[in-house]
């Protein structure tokens, strides 16, 4: 329908005619801001909008690129299951390695004055968890991908497949295996059994493999002679044998061993005062010429 002038005539019948612009205080009338009620705050747009989306978009895409760093994980996790040894052979590794270092196989069972050590300072969720820390493990897949530094935390599971399967190797694709291993292997031996294989196949620094043989190198008895003390400092050589070497490396292998007997304090294993009983204890090292059992 054409726009009329006031005597009748279309806009189009009168040249330069325009449509005159609509009154914005009229309702109804196009571009024009609502009407506000008395007493009611001015019309404004809403601040922060533009803010609120770009965040929201940031999130999404988070959580997608986090869905699928889990998807890939998950599907990598679920090839190295089929592809990774059975824990059945872990028996067989570790009397292969018991051979090699001249070490009677299967070593005793593990005593607690050795096990609580290792729990309280490895891994204290030993006996609840299911072979894996997922929590660290992300921390780790996380280094890795960013090159920050490994926060650690791998279980005693963990530390089992790579003496056993991975010895040496550092690269991601070990520690998912050792991973998906150290499911196997806590689905397929009991808790003791697993303490038993790691004290067999352990490192302790001064040439010794083994808990047996560490225990009557350093000290002239069987590992079922340990003192608390004993079983400490056994405990904490395993994280690091060259570094922390009582004999070579004395004052490294007290801070170590004050670490570890604080740690059993910590999860309730000793009381403060019986802490400060073992650490005031003597090591009781023996020379070399009386070690041996």
């Amino acid at each position: 329908m054409a726009w009329r002038t006031p005597d009748g005539s279309t806009a189009d019948d009168v040249p330069g005619y325009t449509r005159p612009l609509p009154d914005p205080g009229q309702p109804g009338q196009p571009g024009q801001q609502p009407s506000q009620q008395p007493g009611q705050q001015p019309w404004q747009p809403l601040a922060g909008r533009p803010y609120r989306s770009r965040k929201r978009r940031y999130l999404k895409r988070a959580a997608i690129t986090l869905l699928s760093l889990v998807v890939i994980v998950a599907l990598a996790v679920g090839a190295l299951y089929v592809l990774t040894p059975s824990a059945g052979e872990a028996t067989q590794l570790a009397q292969q390695q018991a051979q090699a270092h001249g070490i009677a196989y299967p070593g005793p069972n593990v005593p607690q004055n050795f096990a609580r050590p290792l729990v309280a300072t490895e891994d204290h969720r030993f006996y609840s968890e299911p072979g894996v820390d997922l929590f660290a493990v992300g921390r780790v897949i996380e280094s890795k991908l960013t090159g920050g530094q490994d926060q650690g935390g791998a279980t005693i599971e963990q530390q089992l497949a790579k003496l056993l399967y991975t010895p040496g190797q550092t690269s991601l694709k070990a520690e998912l295996e050792q991973v998906v291993l150290a499911f196997k292997l806590n689905n397929t031996y009991s808790k003791q059994e697993i303490l038993r294989l790691y004290a067999e196949v352990a490192y302790y620094g001064h040439g010794y493999y083994g808990l047996e043989q560490a225990s009557c190198g350093y000290f002239g008895h069987p590992a079922s002679e340990l003192t608390v003390v004993q079983g400490a400092m056994l405990a904490g050589v395993v994280n690091a044998p060259s570094i922390d070497d009582p004999i070579n490396d004395p004052v490294n292998a007290r801070a170590r061993l004050t670490h570890v007997i604080d740690r059993m304090a910590a999860v309730g294993y000793l009381t403060k005062a019986r802490a400060a009983q073992a650490l005031a204890a003597p090591l009781g090292i023996v020379s070399r010429a009386d070690a041996g059992c």
